[in-house]
């Protein structure tokens, strides 16, 4: 069998250019395949037809005839640089439920219910077990979210990135009735603000966070951190809370005007994004204590107050917007599903208000 290497001292036939040769492992990728399909097995629903190695993943759409309108909602997303911390710290079945997390609680905004993912995984080199770690974690993520993943692709790119180099993205379907889709116009004046609380940094901000602990307070992932209980690493990987079926829970037992999932650009930039024109949120600070976390940051850092808010999530990670009525209920439905949750701020008239959103208060010690 002739050498995957290049051989200059005997340029015979056999010695030409090949995919092996140019960092391109084929059967590696088969083998990652075959490690991976008892993990997206377990995320199957009925409406999913064939399984790996097709060309397209297929979801049985007659399933949509129970609607009377059906809406589709198409979100896409990745893990960003939290990547590279799994890659450092050699564990590599958390981020995939960060990346579900990402997808389906933008998708369940609208009032959505996620159908099916599928993912991206590229790669600098294939290596089988790992690519299935991170695959056992997104199919986890699925589970958690009630839907299916039905295909992805694993790109090799050698030379573009090194050989222990990754990165994860990935594309997600959901379907709302379109007299339930939820928006800015179900919102009204008296509405509670509910918060919901995170499981940590959950994936953004990440760039601010590793400036801040490594370049600056000179941390390491190993380091034991006593307000944490364990390592910088373990409580950085913590992975991101889904909340997809919490949220379809409570549009099931009470009423809801809207959702906001807390993610880049920090709590009220995101809640803003679901307020109407006329109509302003305030949300007090002091109804909540953020993570150890978040004030390590800060501290670490010297990171402004303002500066933190509009980068982290400071300890929420989904917000549902109800009449004040529902409130108690909503919190109730939360509570029975083991999510922490809160009434947080209200609807009020914009006024001399000029953003949709804001932050009042200090928060609670």
């Amino acid at each position: 069998m002739p050498s995957a290497e290049p051989n200059e001292r005997a340029p015979h036939a056999g010695t030409g250019a090949s995919y092996a040769a140019a960092g391109v492992d084929i059967e590696a990728g088969d083998r990652a395949v075959e490690l991976m399909k008892e993990w997206v097995k377990k995320t199957k629903r009925p409406e999913v037809l064939g399984g790996l190695g097709g060309f397209a993943g297929l979801f049985d759409a007659s399933a949509l005839k129970r609607y009377e309108r059906p809406l589709l909602a198409s979100a896409t997303d990745g893990v960003g640089t939290k990547v590279d911390l799994a890659r450092k710290m050699g564990v590599y079945d958390t981020i995939g439920h960060d990346l579900v997390g990402m997808v389906v609680d933008d998708l369940v905004v609208c009032g959505a219910e996620p159908l099916f993912m599928t993912d991206y995984i590229c790669v600098g080199k294939v290596h089988p077990e790992r690519v299935a770690a991170i695959v056992k974690g997104i199919a986890e993520g699925c589970v958690l979210a009630g839907c299916a993943l039905v295909g992805g692709e694993t790109a090799e790119h050698p030379g573009l990135l090194g050989p222990d180099d990754f990165d994860v993205a990935g594309a997600g379907t959901g379907v709302v009735e379109y007299g339930q889709l939820l928006g800015a116009d179900r919102i009204r004046e008296g509405d509670a603000v509910i918060a919901m609380a995170s499981s940590g940094l959950h994936s953004n901000g990440y760039s601010l966070v590793r400036h801040v602990v490594f370049d600056r307070a000179g941390m390491s992932l190993d380091q034991h951190v006593e307000e944490f209980g364990r390592t910088l690493g373990e409580e950085l990987l913590e992975p991101t809370r889904i909340y997809s079926l919490d949220c379809l829970a409570l549009t099931r037992t009470t009423e809801v005007h809207g959702f906001s999932h807390i993610t880049g650009g920090g709590l009220a930039n995101n809640l803003a994004r679901v307020i109407p024109d006329h109509l302003h949120a305030t949300v007090d600070r002091s109804t909540w204590t953020p993570g150890a976390v978040f004030d390590l940051v800060g501290r670490a850092g010297n990171v402004e107050r303002l500066e933190l808010e509009k980068t982290l999530n400071m300890g929420v990670g989904m917000m549902a917007i109800v009449p004040e009525a529902s409130a108690d209920v909503a919190l109730q439905t939360l509570a029975d599903r083991g999510v922490d949750a809160w009434v947080a701020g209200e609807i009020v008239g914009r006024g001399d208000h000029r953003d949709g959103a804001e932050l009042t208060g200090d928060y609670a010690k």
